[in-house]
């Protein structure tokens, strides 16, 4: 079984981080050995000094290249994911796909109802390229432009709430469409290193956020749990 990971900043990360990435490869290390590969077209991360997704100065060097591939990138949002996941998905024949987009788009671009629109075309285009491809989608997660801007935290919950509308209209048996859930206890003071970002604590919850959609709906590998993990990183 084949894993993309799709995000922006959240998900590509910078220098010096071991990512949510890193956290899920550990956990499918444990939960189906043998049994999957992660695959994507990007393996970098994003170097704020350079400017460009140029480095691999992973805070974990068990991390082995071929589980650091992606699809992710810095200021990247469901609006430029749209056009390019389909050739992503016929080139590594992905079958589940990890979405975590929304906040870049919201910030920056597109209002709920246009981001929504985005999440539809990328649906489609996934399954152009693979009718059977398997999506879980994370909403917009906390983070301190929500805390600090009321119009703007109206503005993401009015896309969560259409993302969740989008996953149930386009829920089918041949390509299953999955919300995975907001970490109840995901805090940007202690899970971010800057009200946005994760840090190693959101890292996991990020993880289980996937793993548990994964395994509750699908039966795919197991709860997440950071016992499973010790081998590879604190």
């Amino acid at each position: 079984m084949r894993f993309l990971f799709v995000g922006d900043s959240m998900t590509i990360g910078c220098p010096g981080d071991f990512t949510w990435r890193y956290r899920m490869w550990c956990h499918l290390e444990t939960s189906l050995p043998g049994r999957y590969e992660i695959v994507g077209p990007r393996t970098a991360l994003y170097d704020p000094a350079a400017g460009a997704p140029v480095s691999h100065d992973y805070a974990a060097p068990a991390f082995p290249p071929a589980a650091r591939r992606h699809l992710a990138g810095w200021g990247e949002g469901w609006l430029h994911m749209a056009p390019l996941i389909g050739p992503a998905v016929a080139e590594s024949r992905a079958d589940v796909l990890l979405v975590s987009l929304g906040l870049i788009d919201l910030g920056f671009y597109t209002d709920a109802e246009q981001t929504a629109a985005s999440v539809r075309a990328f649906v489609e285009g996934a399954r152009a390229a693979n009718p059977r491809v398997r999506m879980v989608c994370l909403p917009v997660i906390p983070n301190i432009r929500a805390r600090d801007d009321a119009a703007f935290a109206a503005e993401v919950d009015r896309f969560n709430a259409l993302l969740a509308k989008a996953v149930a209209d386009l829920d089918t048996a041949a390509s299953p469409l999955l919300l995975a859930a907001v970490p109840d206890t995901y805090d940007i003071r202690t899970d971010t290193y800057d009200g946005t970002h994760p840090g190693p604590a959101g890292e996991h919850k990020l993880a289980a956020a996937f793993a548990d959609a994964l395994h509750g709906a699908w039966e795919l590998g197991a709860r997440y749990g950071l016992r499973a993990e010790a081998p590879y990183a604190p």
